[in-house]
C-alpha cells in the first residue's frame, strides 16, 4: 500500500507540477500581453499628443467648400493652413485665413483679410452706387470672400475678433495641377 500511496503521491506531484507549470506559463503569457497592451497604449498617447501639438501649433490640412472664395479657392480644394503667423500676430492685409464662424463656432470659414485694426474699409457691396466705409475696431479684422456677390462675410456680420482666426492659408495642395501659393485677390481695390 505504501508503494501504491508512494506512487500515487509521485503521480499527484507530477500532475500538480504540470498544472503549476501550465499556470505559470499562462501567467507569463498574460503578463506579456498586459505589458504589450500598456506599451501600445503609451505609444498611442504619445503619438496622439505629438499630432495634436502639430495640428494646434504648426498647421493643418483643410478641405474648403462653398463658392465664397472663387476663383482663388474652389469647392473641394485642399489647402494647408499654418498656425505660426496667428500666434506671432503676423496676419497681414491680403492673407487668406481660416477662422471660426462668428455665428456658429462649430463651423470654420475661409476668407481674405481686407482690413486690420484701425483700417478704413468699404462696407458696401460691389454693385452699390453709394459707397460706405467704417473703421476696424481694435483686436478685430475685416474678412471678405473673393467672390463678393456670393459671400457671407464681414459685410454681413461685421468685424471678426482676431482670436477667432485659426490659421493663415499658405499653400493649395489639391487639385495637383493648382498646387502652389495662392493667387492675389481679384478684388485689389477693396484692400485700402
Amino acid at each position: 500500500m505504501s508503494d501504491r500511496n508512494g506512487k500515487r503521491g509521485e503521480q499527484g506531484t507530477e500532475v500538480w507540477g504540470e498544472e503549476m507549470a501550465a499556470f505559470l506559463k499562462t501567467g507569463r503569457m498574460f503578463r506579456s500581453f498586459f505589458v504589450k497592451t500598456i506599451s501600445f497604449v503609451g505609444y498611442t498617447v504619445q503619438y496622439g499628443c505629438v499630432a495634436h501639438c502639430a495640428f494646434e501649433y504648426i498647421g493643418e490640412f483643410v478641405s474648403c467648400s462653398g463658392p465664397s472664395m472663387e476663383p482663388t479657392i474652389t469647392n473641394h480644394d485642399v489647402v494647408f493652413s499654418e498656425r505660426v503667423s496667428r500666434h506671432l500676430c503676423r496676419i497681414q492685409k491680403g492673407d487668406i485665413v481660416i477662422a471660426k464662424s462668428p455665428f456658429d463656432p462649430k463651423m470654420n470659414i475661409c476668407k481674405r483679410v481686407i482690413g486690420l485694426e484701425g483700417d478704413k474699409v468699404c462696407t458696401s457691396g460691389p454693385s452699390d452706387i453709394f459707397k460706405t466705409h467704417t473703421y476696424v475696431p481694435r483686436g478685430h479684422v475685416w474678412l471678405e470672400g473673393d467672390n463678393l456677390r456670393n459671400s457671407t462675410d464681414s459685410r454681413s456680420y461685421g468685424p471678426v475678433p482676431y482670436a477667432l482666426i485659426r490659421g493663415r492659408v499658405c499653400l493649395k495642395l489639391w487639385p495637383p495641377h493648382n498646387f502652389g501659393v495662392l493667387a492675389e485677390s481679384p478684388n485689389d481695390g477693396r484692400i485700402l
